[in-house]
């Protein structure tokens, strides 16, 4: 069972990053193929290649027909955008399970779908905020979970971890340093023990699938049981994708309160209710 760690040369916070971590330890040269390059440490399989890092779909099935390695998880290495021009460290599931079908993503995926989410997320984001504080890039750095929106398609559990986000950001080594080092402690490819095993743990086993967006009609258009859009298709994409990506926990939704409507949250409740999802909030972690 091998861990894909995947970056592209046209993206400096890709790029940084992985040559950080391809610096730590004693990486040797792995397989090549349909232009892209490898490196092999342990366990660990850190992939290069130069296209847009949402293009290159289905990689964990096409290393494993070419190499006859099982991938247990991916890991991408990404830049991060966003209007507030602010400085990020972000971690998120990816997917676009809002877009229905014959939508073009404009950021690669497929309509409708949604990856199984990395059971790592959580416990790398506290482990990144850690990692971030050492190195002093808090609080000018916010360290934070993103909304799943973008591909590209894989197969099993997958992850971004991104730097944002600006230009200058994504070339800075100090944040090239922390997520090298986050990848490098999160998986224990320098001997010690990997974070985030979710299989390993014992007691509460309780997951949180945050819900958003926009269901995309107004009230006077329709009645609330019968709300437009590709919500109730979101929902469940999200929530299949989730509870394969932790087995054998329980699933609790929480609605983002400023995101609804009252009557669309109405709608949403009901929903959840109907496919028997737990409806509850962050403090039911705790």
């Amino acid at each position: 069972m091998v861990t894909l760690v995947v970056a592209t040369t046209t993206d400096p916070a890709s790029f940084g990053p992985a040559s950080a971590l391809s610096a730590m330890g004693n990486w040797k040269p792995g397989v090549s193929f349909q232009g892209i390059r490898s490196k092999v440490n342990g366990e660990v399989r850190l992939l290069e290649h130069d296209k847009g890092i949402v293009e290159e779909d289905h990689l964990d099935n096409r290393w494993e027909e070419v190499t006859g390695e099982v991938v247990e998880e991916i890991i991408f290495l990404s830049k991060h955008t966003a209007v507030s021009n602010r400085p990020a460290l972000t971690i998120h599931p990816i997917g676009v399970p809002h877009l229905k079908e014959g939508d073009v993503p404009p950021q690669g995926g497929k309509p409708g779908w949604a990856a199984v989410p990395s059971p790592r997320m959580t416990p790398w984001l506290i482990l990144l905020k850690k990692l971030a504080q050492s190195h002093n890039l808090v609080p000018e750095f916010e360290i934070t979970l993103e909304a799943t929106h973008h591909g590209p398609v894989t197969n099993k559990p997958t992850m971004f971890v991104e730097i944002g986000s600006t230009i200058e950001c994504w070339k800075r080594q100090d944040a090239a340093q922390v997520v090298a080092r986050l990848v490098w402690e999160g998986l224990g490819i320098g001997g010690g023990e990997a974070v985030g095993n979710w299989n390993s743990m014992s007691g509460n086993k309780k997951v949180l699938l945050g819900i958003g967006g926009d269901p995309g009609q107004s009230k006077g258009e329709t009645k609330s049981k019968d709300i437009g859009g590709t919500w109730k298709q979101a929902i469940k994409a999200a929530y299949d994708a989730t509870n394969e990506g932790f087995p054998g926990g329980e699933i609790i939704a929480h609605l983002d309160h400023k995101s609804f409507k009252g009557w669309q949250k109405k709608a949403i409740m009901e929903y959840l209710d109907e496919q028997n999802i737990k409806i509850g909030k962050p403090g039911d972690f705790y």
